[in-house]
């Protein structure tokens, strides 16, 4: 399998260079649901210990997709600490670059506690592992009934060839990843249905420019970006031409990378028309995951690959200067609509921990995988930062203001709610439920 993913990533690479190459030399030519009890009621990962059992402190790794990162005494973490029996010593990097910081940090053997990685067959990760630099987790793991039960295919998708686990995945909701997302009201505006093909999408692009939608020749019909191992934020067009989200698809029983899948060429090809016509940025090679942000936030842009809670973000952030903007994220294109993969990412711990703290690390995981864990983090606390409205969560001011959201704090607990990619602090309930209701379209 090894030997595969090597290749996936050569393939991958050498599509996403490709078509940089491309585009450039012809340019110098031309919330859970919220549904559910208050976790404060629910007893503590540590109820029965000992009184005088000192804090476990430790340290960890990981990425943020909130506009700031959670403050070093942040309320939530000070309260994950308090019902976990540990002291955390958190890093936080914008995962415009984390990648490259967990390279360094594999690199330099100076490993946290705990490392997030982002992509668990990474070659170096693997080969690590197979060195022995990480703890095999396999049969410790067994004695956490909720990592065992959430991540039970999570863990067995991040087996090594060895059959042996090196590392914690973190199990995720599948439903709501991310779709190409259109401003709405634009669509109103020039009288155009919702696109559902993708000449559809096509014409949608062409109409926003032609139009200039956003004025004084400033409108970018469509905005994405690449990375060296993907498509990213323009891996739309792949997934709906392959019908497959991720890098391979099952065909007749047997894994193929998309790279060699037909439908490839034709998302290349639709690119590639969409660079010479003027409706993707020139400089879509280079951009940054957060200037994709800035771009869509000055309203300049009617087409991105958003998930509910982005689209009602960024809607907050436009408010100011476009206050009638209205972005809704697509259900399907040409009948195809992506579930996501069961995990995101895993955490790694480094041999150089005891195996005592390893299992109490492991015991700070499995909280966070309870009910109370995980709404602790996504959510805050009860009264303070969220009530519930009807079986639904309502969150406060307070919530904002202390940044606690499913993309600040929780990154430390993923949620496992299938709508929380629907919510987002603050936002209004008639966008939620719409929200929840492109959802349960996408399942069907």
């Amino acid at each position: 399998m090894q030997m595969n993913r090597n290749s996936s990533l050569f393939f991958r690479k050498s599509a996403v260079v490709g078509l940089a190459s491309m585009f450039l030399l012809s340019a110098c030519s031309g919330g859970q649901s919220g549904t559910g009890s208050a976790p404060g009621a629910a007893p503590s990962a540590d109820s029965g210990k000992a009184a005088n059992e000192p804090p476990t402190e430790i340290s960890m790794l990981n990425q943020f997709f909130s506009l700031e990162p959670p403050a070093k005494d942040h309320v939530i973490v000070k309260e994950i600490e308090k019902r976990t029996n540990t002291k955390l010593n958190l890093t936080w990097i914008s995962p415009n670059n984390y990648q490259d910081r967990v390279n360094v940090v594999l690199a330099s053997g100076d490993i946290p506690d705990l490392l997030f990685v982002p992509d668990p067959w990474q070659t170096q990760v693997r080969d690590m592992a197979k060195q022995g630099a990480f703890w095999d987790v396999t049969d410790m793991i067994k004695d956490y009934p909720n990592l065992m039960k959430e991540a039970k295919e999570a863990l067995v998708l991040t087996k090594m060839e060895d059959g042996r686990n090196y590392g914690i995945p973190r199990p995720q909701a599948a439903e709501g990843s991310s779709f190409p997302s259109v401003r709405k009201d634009w669509l109103d505006k020039l009288g155009l249905p919702v696109p559902k093909t993708m000449d559809d999408m096509y014409a949608v692009m062409k109409a926003f420019k032609e139009h200039d939608m956003a004025g004084n020749g400033k409108t970018i019909p469509a905005i994405g970006n690449v990375i060296k191992d993907g498509m990213e934020y323009l891996s739309w067009p792949e997934e709906v031409y392959n019908k497959a989200f991720g890098n391979w698809k099952l065909v007749d029983g047997k894994l193929v990378n998309i790279n060699l899948l037909p439908g490839t060429k034709k998302a290349l090809e639709f690119l590639r028309k969409a660079y010479a016509d003027k409706l993707i940025p020139e400089d879509f090679a280079v951009l940054q995951r957060s200037q994709l942000k800035d771009i869509q936030y000055s309203g300049v842009n009617g087409i991105m690959k958003d998930q509910g809670t982005s689209a009602w973000r960024a809607m907050e952030q436009m408010k100011s200067t476009v206050p009638n903007a209205y972005i809704q994220v697509l259900v399907d294109l040409e009948g195809y609509a992506p579930k996501d993969n069961p995990l995101f990412g895993m955490f790694v711990i480094p041999k150089k921990v005891p195996e005592a703290k390893v299992k109490k690390i492991l015991k700070f995981l499995d909280y966070g995988l309870t009910k109370e864990g995980n709404d602790l983090a996504n959510y805050g606390i009860e009264g303070v930062h969220y009530k519930m409205d009807n079986g639904v969560i309502s969150t406060t001011e307070q919530a904002v203001k202390d940044n606690i959201s499913p993309q600040s704090t929780g990154q430390i607990y993923l949620a496992l709610d299938p709508y929380i990619r629907a919510y987002a602090p603050g936002i209004p309930r008639d966008f939620y439920e719409f929200n929840k209701k492109i959802i349960d379209e996408k399942a069907k």
